[in-house]
């Protein structure tokens, strides 16, 4: 079976604008948007038997990602239009 990317548009497509904005401006959330990207591409590869690993390696990457996602929707849904 084939997994997705759960890239953070895609995930939160009302934010869109928002996204692109914080990215151009928040040095903050652009970390924390490189960071999610990079652990979303991780386990991409690990679903799809592209970069084997355990199960327990796989959990704990999508825990991470899951924690900046939240980190991340904190920050759009608080933030100013």
């Amino acid at each position: 079976m084939q997994h997705e990317h759960h890239d953070l548009v895609h995930e939160f497509p009302e934010y869109r604008e928002k996204i692109h904005n914080l990215k151009m401006t928040d040095e903050h959330f652009k970390e924390i948007f490189r960071e999610y990207h990079k652990l979303d591409r991780e386990v991409y590869r690990v679903e799809n038997n592209i970069e084997p690993r355990s199960d327990v390696a796989l959990e704990e990457l999508k825990k991470r990602r899951l924690a900046l996602k939240d980190e991340l929707f904190q920050i759009l849904s608080q933030s100013k239009p």
